[in-house]
């Protein structure tokens, strides 16, 4: 089952095997991973599971969706270019040891 490294605001980790199909968003509810709120469950309309993903996997992503990039407008924390909402990536084996970082606020 491939990981993923949640890393906190502060430098802590929390790294997590998540099954393939579940988003990165699940997997941290599931995992009681600090830091993503969901509080739309994972339907892409409020960016309170916004993540920086690290450099080395942004090209691994898909495209950011109309969707998810008007969401992303709404960030509490500043929105970067490794930024997404964890909703919206989908785990695969592909993504093995992808790192991503909670922002200091979600609200």
């Amino acid at each position: 089952m491939p990981k993923v490294t949640y890393r906190q605001p502060d430098g802590a980790e929390n790294v997590v095997d998540v099954p393939a199909g579940w988003s990165l968003m699940e997997a941290a509810i599931q995992n009681d991973v600090d830091g993503i709120v969901a509080e739309c469950g994972g339907g892409c309309a409020c960016a309170t599971c916004h993540v920086y993903v690290d450099d080395a996997f942004v090209e691994r992503l898909p495209p950011i969706s109309d969707m998810e990039g008007d969401m992303l407008e709404c960030t509490a924390a500043e929105r970067r270019a490794g930024s997404r909402l964890s909703c919206q990536i989908k785990m695969s084996d592909e993504l093995e040891g992808l790192v991503v970082t909670i922002p200091d606020r979600q609200t």
